[in-house]
């Protein structure tokens, strides 16, 4: 009996050895091998805390660029203050927006707004909590921007200049400009990439972006024959106009809708009133970072820096087209 025993006893510590000094050789190792493979690892304490291929890597940094958009926008119009008043550290150092400004809004869009403030916030932290990022850029979200995108929507010269601090509906306006963008990054994003740690990120992104345009787009939507300032175009109208201008921007036929649309267009051909944009199937848009640059760039080209980002975005996908 004594021999099987020590036979055990001996594996026993062979097993221990291959589980203990031994796992930690074999996890150095396979850290060895996907560095040599393209594979960086997150910040940890993120939804998933692995390593990430690149591409991954790639594809979750670009969104911080709509992430820092959105949420320097939100939190200074809702209270008078962006991200360096809520957290510094979350810019990276990055250069103060430009055009900033308290809104003039009722309580309750007010609390719309500071909701979503926060929410931009919680995104950027769950970002960077997966990959390193990058500092905040160069934003422009005064109401002279604005007002140049509005007024190439609708092709003519406003007198009064749009200003989206004026008031709530206008505020409301200016926020349907920008959070559709980023959700139909994330729909465009979610099939190319390779991890369920990254896919399950960007499926939580996708959630409260399309929740957010949801929101906006109800509440505009209310409003739809509502006259805008002294502009004589209703809400509706606008929103087509809008819709229409990314469309060639983004210069891949349509992939955005007004609130209202043409006989036949709206979900399976049997409503005009379209609350949430999507295709015949009633599945959202997907855009590419490339179409995503030509349109927040207001160029059509993601080579041409300009509109919300006058010296152009980061990361490396952003980057390239303009290297």
């Amino acid at each position: 009996m004594a021999a099987p025993v020590t036979f055990a006893v001996v594996a026993a510590v062979a097993l221990v050895a291959l589980c203990g000094g031994g796992g930690a050789r074999a996890q150095d190792m396979d850290n060895e091998w996907a560095r040599n493979r393209g594979f960086y690892g997150g910040t940890g304490g993120g939804v998933g805390g692995g390593l990430l291929p690149q591409s991954d890597v790639d594809l979750l940094e670009f969104p911080l660029n709509l992430e820092y958009l959105e949420a320097e926008f939100f939190c200074w119009s809702a209270l008078g203050y962006g991200l360096d008043g809520i957290d510094a550290s979350l810019t990276g150092g990055g250069p103060a927006p430009v055009g900033a400004q308290t809104a003039a809004l009722t309580p309750f869009v007010r609390d719309i707004a500071t909701q979503f403030c926060y929410q931009e916030v919680g995104h950027l932290r769950a970002i960077k909590q997966n990959v390193k990022g990058f500092p905040r850029p160069l934003l422009d979200i005064s109401a002279a921007n604005f007002g140049k995108i509005v007024e190439t929507a609708m092709n003519t010269t406003l007198d009064p200049p749009f200003n989206p601090y004026e008031n709530s509906l206008n505020f409301l306006l200016a926020s349907y400009i920008i959070p559709y963008v980023g959700l139909t990054g994330y729909v465009g994003a979610n099939p190319r990439l390779l991890t369920r740690q990254a896919r399950k990120l960007v499926a939580g992104l996708l959630g409260v972006e399309s929740a957010q345009d949801a929101v906006i787009r109800a509440l505009l939507y209310e409003h739809g024959l509502s006259r805008v300032a002294s502009y004589g175009v209703g809400v509706a109208e606008l929103t087509a106009h809008i819709s229409e201008l990314r469309n060639v921007l983004g210069r891949k036929g349509v992939k955005d809708e007004g609130l209202v649309v043409a006989p036949g267009q709206g979900p399976e051909g049997q409503t005009v009133g379209n609350i949430i944009a999507g295709d015949r199937f009633s599945l959202a848009y997907d855009r590419t970072p490339e179409e995503i640059l030509g349109v927040v760039y207001g160029s059509g080209d993601p080579a041409k820096a300009g509109g919300f980002f006058p010296q152009g975005a980061d990361g490396r996908i952003a980057r390239a087209f303009i290297a």
